[in-house]
């Protein structure tokens, strides 16, 4: 059996997610769940999330990010 190689190596994909011009000046990104367990896998994701002091949220299978240390609030 042959084992495929991911296109981006997990290090790679995290410096792009990072680097997104969104996430760059303090926004927000999203990402698919599937991508992000697929490429780096969530605990992984979730500690460099934790190590930069953001916040994720989880949502429809999406994971949304807010690249800033600021509060959030969910609002009805």
């Amino acid at each position: 059996m042959q084992t495929l190689s991911l296109p981006i190596s997990p290090e790679r994909w995290m410096v792009q997610l990072f680097s997104a011009r969104s996430a760059a000046e303090g926004g927000i990104v999203r990402r698919k769940i599937t991508d992000v367990e697929r490429f780096v896998g969530r605990e992984r994701f979730l500690s460099e999330v934790r190590r930069r002091g953001y916040r994720t949220v989880e949502n429809a299978g999406q994971f949304i990010i807010f690249c800033n240390r600021q509060p959030v609030r969910l609002l009805e």
